[in-house]
């Protein structure tokens, strides 16, 4: 005996999805400027030559966005990073941009950025 078989219609999504971050919780995507991936870690690790030394010209927590011009780069840089980069930094911090990965070096500590 066989049955009709009934097809569930696919349903529309309504609700777009929020980093957690955008609500003051742990950042829950990997998105340029959001949460650093351990692959995107490694590959920056990997690769040493594409490092560039940079000076923090202008940091604001309240937006997330960070000013830093390389030592040899004429043109400052706009990055924006959602887990707090802007936060702890100051103007004239020394950091370290890798822009190949997308990854802003403060002492140890490494962040996911996005260049804006």
């Amino acid at each position: 005996m066989s049955h009709a078989q009934h097809h569930n219609a696919p349903v529309e999504v309504r609700e777009s999805v929020a980093c957690m971050c955008d609500h003051g919780d742990t950042c829950s995507s990997f998105a340029p400027g959001h949460a650093l991936h351990l692959i995107q870690a490694r590959m920056a690790s990997a690769t040493p030559s594409d490092w560039a030394d940079a000076i923090v010209e202008a940091a604001d927590a309240r937006s997330g966005f960070v000013i830093v011009r390389t030592l040899d780069d004429a043109e400052p840089i706009a990055l924006w990073n959602g887990t707090g980069a802007a936060s702890t930094l100051t103007p004239g911090t020394p950091v370290s941009l890798h822009e190949r990965y997308h990854v802003l070096a403060v002492g140890r500590e490494r962040f996911n950025v996005l260049r804006g």
